[in-house]
């Protein structure tokens, strides 16, 4: 059923908006396509009237992406006809040094590193066919054995994954159309959940604050949560500018810089990074990668072998937490449950704010959203788009009054924080004139000094030297 939301989304937004009906997404079972590739499908086979020709989308999934049902047949017929052909896929790129070569696997073709290379005058073009994980549209070919060298697969063409230009003042100037409720609603819609799953409107802001580090430039986050409520969705589903690492072993090189390969980590290459099951992660050598760790989350910059980098990355932590008969935490000290490498309170103290998981809802089949919302692959976009305004951290600070002796980097926290709230529930705001003086102090003060509150109680428990008072920052 339509509802006025529905309708003023449609109206709004016609090109950027689509109506997301769990049974139409039924046909991505079983088939590893994230949501931003979904929404495109479904607004590419969508009829007039909203229908979803199936036929035409199944087709289109069958001939141009492969699965791991299909990937053995197209490498085999890559091999035989010798001709190239044209996929919508994912690949993870990975430097050769000692061949002085870009290899490339593809795991839905089946095709291992050690089979694929990248054309070398794509790599000019296309910084991120240099490293990482990438979606878009290759040309693959068949190049067969020639002197000493093997048979492999050449990427010859790729195009990336960017349906969308987004119109970041359109976007802006669009939420004075709709009161804050609708637009909390839009936004929660736009993370692929169901609003009418949510028992009030702080337990709405409670989840659209997952997206704060997805619009602010290196804020980092730590959320614990019971298993359930949806958070390693949002961190690997939502957008391609975010990283998820889940188990395995992380280490300096992996994240910042590899002497061997000279090529720099994940850290650079992303929005943000999330380390999700953050119980089940190892680190390597700890001492080496937490100096460096303790030098991003301060200043962005890092050097390693003489080497310096820098990043806008944001990182959070995701983890389980116990919880007793009541839903609250069975301990007060919360990062006990996290590893003994972030048990150090110089660490903690660099990472700006808490989200309480345990306060969210456990996700169920009715919380799917159901109704149009904006394109993933459009919101996302947007989100990236956002972290490159300047001018929501002057309205903040246009705003906030800060006493003297005030601890710098809980001042950093919540400056931080109040900007990525303003950007995601008032971005059409330009200066101060253009919010009310009370919505700016609830909707955007209020949960940063909270949220930095939890990280500077916490760190107290840990280490007696840090103390749990917040500076007392107020609105003019």
């Amino acid at each position: 059923m339509i509802n006025s939301l529905d309708e003023k989304i449609t109206k709004i937004f016609p090109e950027e908006s689509v109506n997301k009906i769990p049974d139409n997404y039924s046909v991505f079972k079983g088939k590893n396509i994230p949501s931003y590739i979904r929404d495109w499908l479904i607004k590419k086979f969508s009829l007039d009237g909203g229908n979803l020709d199936k036929d035409s989308l199944l087709d289109f999934i069958e001939k141009f992406i492969p699965t791991k049902s299909t990937g053995k047949t197209i490498k085999a017929e890559l091999l035989h006809s010798r001709e190239e052909k044209t996929i919508l896929t994912r690949a993870l790129i990975e430097p050769d040094i000692r061949n002085d070569e870009i290899r490339f696997a593809m795991p839905d073709l089946e095709i291992k590193i050690t089979e694929g290379k990248v054309d070398r005058f794509l790599l000019d073009k296309y910084n991120e066919l240099k490293s990482g994980e990438v979606w878009g549209v290759f040309t693959l070919k068949y190049i067969p054995p020639y002197n000493n060298s093997l048979g492999h697969i050449l990427i010859t063409n790729y195009k990336p994954f960017k349906p969308y230009r987004i119109n970041l003042e359109y976007y802006r100037e669009s939420r004075s159309d709709f009161n804050l409720e609708e637009w909390i609603d839009l936004l929660i819609r736009s993370m692929e959940y169901n609003p009418l799953g949510f028992s009030s409107l702080d337990q709405k802001l409670m989840f659209i604050s997952r997206l704060l580090i997805f619009v602010e430039p290196r804020l980092n986050m730590i959320e614990l949560a019971p298993k359930g409520t949806g958070k390693s969705y949002i961190f690997n589903n939502l957008s391609k500018n975010a990283w998820g690492v889940s188990g395995g072993t992380v280490s300096r090189a992996k994240m910042f810089y590899d002497g061997q390969t000279k090529t720099f980590g994940f850290i650079t290459r992303y929005d943000l990074v999330a380390f999700d099951e953050i119980q089940t992660i190892k680190f390597s050598d700890e001492d080496e990668l937490k100096g460096a760790l303790k030098n991003y989350l301060e200043l962005g910059k890092f050097t390693i072998f003489n080497v310096n980098g820098n990043s806008d990355a944001g990182l959070i932590l995701l983890g389980n937490i116990p919880l007793d008969q009541h839903m609250q935490p069975i301990r007060i000290s919360y990062f006990a449950e996290l590893p003994n490498f972030f048990q150090e309170s110089a660490l903690l103290d660099r990472f700006h704010g808490f989200i309480e998981g345990w306060k969210l809802p456990r996700i169920n089949e009715g919380m799917k959203v159901n109704g149009y919302t904006l394109n993933v692959e459009y919101f996302s976009e947007v989100l990236h788009a956002l972290r490159e305004c300047p001018d929501f951290s002057m309205v903040v600070d246009d705003f906030l009054e800060i006493p003297k002796k005030s601890d710098t980097r809980d001042v950093n926290a919540v400056k931080r924080l109040a900007t990525a709230y303003l950007k995601l529930l008032f971005p059409h705001v330009r200066k101060v004139d253009d919010i009310e003086k009370t919505d700016f102090e609830y909707y955007c003060l209020k949960p940063a000094l909270d949220k930095r509150g939890i990280i500077r109680t916490q760190i107290h428990y840990i280490d007696s030297e840090f103390k749990q008072e917040m500076p007392e920052i107020i609105v003019k």
